[in-house]
């Protein structure tokens, strides 16, 4: 039945007067699955636009990803499987992808969802004229072809390694969309998809409310509703955590490791840790005329101590980084240059570079003092200390450091968007297939795309190019050890490491899955135990 209306009536009731040790009890019956309750999570960073092609930033592409589907998805073991595409077929030549997509999938508003819609989707993403960081996988395709309404052809002029998960791209509806601006759509904050959750509300700076989703045509989830809070310092969402106020929530580690280590936290909540996929760098503006000497860049390196940031500071809770790969991927290149804590030769480098010491220590090159300022967002307290270590230590060889604190959407669209800072740290996802182009490749430094730091490479380009034209696994995997090596004696970032993903959520929340993929593959299975609910819902559908 078509989705024409919908009203939602919510009542929120605390069901529980039981004691806090009669809850632990109860919380430790797994019960059956039944339909009901809300998660709340929550986010430093407000989403900037839920038109997924619209934003790079974390924030909107979790909210975005309960809206709306692709063609094709990871599964829990990081195996490519079908979403919108029950299933597909590769040409002999590799050059030709056929997507047989679902029937009788509708948009959240009772539209039909056909192949038009991905043809929509493909051409706005490669319009000129839109603003998008993910253009490039689709420009490659040479013919894109509606062959029937549940039909849908791709022809590539040579082989690309990542064509098949490339389409796990948020489709978009057309019927909403074609012929009209996408930048000043409505969609942006109040978005259509074929998800799992129906977009509800969005209070700005407080939070994004989105229902379940009754003819998701995987099923209904079992939560009925996902709240995303905007809470933008890591201590007081521990603190709303701690009261019951958000159900879920990444822990800083020291909130993991010693915050969190009591008898009542445990009798709540259930803790969860994996390598995450991401890792943080310092980022380098490759125009400042300091840092375009690689040399500089070198010297910061190895002024930085990384062991003492993860011992220090993470307590243990992430590895190294080197390159932009996590050291269990096939892609990963152990091999490269690495930059031990090593202040003399961090000097050496430097008094290289033309610089030398002078006044009160300083360093100075042709007048000029070297000094310069990290930009950091707000909220993310293992970030802003990283940075204050690092200006710590890159005193102690004469760079004067500053330190800037910038709110989540102005740090994105005022400075990182801009080009306008001088270092900056930041972390990237890991994408499970090893292709970076985007971040990496010269032709990337557009307005919205990913590669703002300005990094020019020919060979990078060329492997880059290389590896995404191969369907060779050990060729491709010599290109990105190369790629890897490049990366390791420019250092146009500084690679800090690869923390751990350390998760606390509340214990009546069953089915969650631990996987190669992380925790939230199967987040439309989890499910409340009736007599376990914290809050209740009352929803009534109209057609």
């Amino acid at each position: 039945m078509p989705i024409k209306k919908i009203i939602v009536c919510i009542s929120i009731l605390l069901l529980f007067s039981c004691t806090r040790n009669k809850e632990a009890t109860l919380y430790d019956d797994p019960g059956i699955p039944a339909y009901g309750d809300t998660v709340i999570t929550a986010s430093i960073g407000e989403p900037s636009n839920l038109i997924p092609i619209l934003a790079t930033d974390s924030p909107s592409h979790e909210v975005s990803s309960y809206i709306y589907n692709g063609l094709v998805k990871y599964d829990k073991n990081l195996n490519i499987v079908g979403d919108l595409a029950e299933s597909w077929e590769l040409s002999s030549d590799s050059l030709s992808l056929i997507f047989h997509l679902r029937k009788n999938v509708k948009w959240h508003d009772g539209h039909p969802f056909t192949a038009h819609d991905v043809m929509y989707t493909y051409n706005v993403t490669i319009d000129p004229k839109t603003p998008t960081a993910y253009a490039g996988d689709f420009l490659l395709v040479k013919q894109a072809e509606v062959l029937d309404d549940y039909t849908f052809r791709v022809t590539y002029s040579k082989p690309f390694a990542p064509s098949l998960i490339s389409w796990s791209t948020s489709i978009l509806p057309k019927h909403l969309l074609e012929g009209h601006d996408i930048t000043t759509s409505r969609l942006i904050r109040t978005p259509v998809g074929t998800g799992p959750y129906i977009f509800k509300e969005w209070v700005s700076g407080d939070r994004v409310v989105l229902v379940a989703n009754e003819y998701y045509f995987e099923g209904k989830p079992y939560i009925e509703r996902y709240i995303m809070r905007i809470i933008p310092d890591s201590a007081t969402m521990f603190l709303e955590l701690k009261r019951y106020s958000i159900d879920m929530a990444g822990l800083t580690p020291l909130q993991f490791v010693r915050q969190t280590d009591y008898p009542t936290f445990h009798r709540e909540f259930n803790k969860f840790r994996y390598l995450a996929f991401s890792y943080i760098y310092l980022g380098y503006n490759l125009k400042h005329h300091f840092f375009k000497d690689k040399r500089v860049r070198q010297a910061i390196s190895y002024a930085i101590d990384k062991k003492e940031i993860i011992d220090g500071i993470l307590l243990g809770q992430g590895v190294e980084a080197a390159g932009p790969y996590k050291p269990d991927m096939w892609a990963y290149n152990s091999e490269v240059k690495k930059y031990t804590y090593n202040r003399n030769k961090a000097i050496a480098l430097l008094n290289e570079a033309g610089f030398k010491h002078g006044a009160g220590g300083m360093l100075f090159k042709e007048g000029s003092l070297f000094e310069f300022t990290i930009l950091v967002n707000q909220g993310n307290d293992v970030r802003i200390r990283c940075a204050e270590l690092i200006q710590k230590r890159l005193s102690e060889i004469g760079i004067k450091v500053k330190i800037r604190v910038i709110e989540w959407a102005s740090f994105i669209n005022e400075f990182i968007d801009k080009k306008n800072f001088e270092a900056v740290i930041l972390g990237w996802t890991i994408p499970h297939d090893p292709d970076i182009f985007d971040i990496w490749h010269s032709s990337k430094q557009g307005v919205k795309e990913l590669n703002f730091i300005s990094f020019e490479h020919k060979e990078v380009d060329e492997l880059l190019v290389k590896a995404r034209h191969t369907l060779n696994k050990e060729e491709r995997r010599r290109y990105y050890f190369r790629i890897q090596e490049i990366l390791a004696e420019e250092q146009p970032y500084t690679f800090l490491f690869i923390p751990y993903a350390n998760l606390a959520i509340h214990k009546r929340f069953k089915g969650i899955e631990p996987a190669p993929s992380g925790l939230m593959h199967n987040f439309i299975k989890w499910y409340v135990p009736e007599g376990q609910r914290r809050y209740k819902i009352n929803a009534a559908v109209s057609p």
